[in-house]
């Protein structure tokens, strides 16, 4: 099959290759250039997620580490206050 690109860099993926994969609209899919081609699958959920590590630090506390007992109690004083 051929398709034809369009101006703003558009294709339209014949409806039967779509029935076939499942792929409707809003489907989010990778495309990965493989030498002189380029393949496109259908996007991992999650794959996007960002880790944990991606986070450390970025709520900008720079005082020393906490244990989650440390937080727990934290969390319980605090609550204590407000009943």
């Amino acid at each position: 099959m051929r398709v034809r690109l369009s101006t703003k860099g558009q294709l339209i993926i014949p409806k039967a290759i779509r029935a076939r994969r499942g792929w409707g609209a809003g489907t989010k899919l990778r495309i990965e250039e493989r030498g002189d081609h380029v393949a496109l699958s259908s996007a991992v959920a999650g794959e996007d997620a960002v880790s944990l590590d991606d986070l450390v630090g970025c709520v900008g506390y720079s005082g020393p580490r906490r244990s989650l007992a440390d937080m727990q109690a934290a969390i319980v004083k605090g609550a204590s206050r407000r009943g």
